[in-house]
């Protein structure tokens, strides 16, 4: 595995969160939308839940802030540039801009699996030595392009 060889838009079919205790647990459910996208210029993930709660006290900015932060909860976001260690299969997301404030300016480290068209991504071990120790997973599948 390459730059070159994941290089497109890949479109998100799961995130799954597995904990040493054995719980599985799916932070947006089982329904998705989303995607990640590896080019020359950098690297873009989008993921949200499915049919996510429209706002009904008000707007973008008005709306009550339960809403906002279900809108929150609900979105991941994150852009930046992107290294392949072809040695280990791993990918290093360099994050620029995300959702998650803490997140700018650190790395995201992930074990990386392409087989075919399915490419899967996988932390490494998060909050170890926990209660909450886990791994999360997200795979994807390669968009094919439609030419006319």
């Amino acid at each position: 595995m390459n730059r070159e060889s994941i290089k497109g838009r890949w479109e998100v079919m799961s995130w799954e969160q597995l904990f040493d205790d054995g719980r599985k647990v799916l932070p947006m459910g089982e329904e998705l939308d989303g995607f990640i996208e590896y080019s020359d210029y950098g690297m873009f993930c989008v993921i949200s839940k499915k049919n996510r709660e429209q706002f009904t006290t008000g707007g973008q900015w008005s709306a009550d802030d339960s809403e906002k932060a279900g809108a929150y909860s609900s979105y991941l976001t994150y852009a930046g540039d992107y290294d392949v260690d072809e040695n280990n299969n791993v990918i290093t997301h360099q994050i620029q801009q995300s959702i998650f404030p803490n997140w700018v300016g650190g790395n995201q480290y992930r074990n990386a699996e392409l087989i075919g068209d399915i490419l899967s991504l996988t932390t490494a071990k998060l909050e170890e030595g926990t209660t909450e120790a886990r791994v999360s997973k997200l795979k994807f599948r390669r968009k094919i392009l439609k030419t006319s």
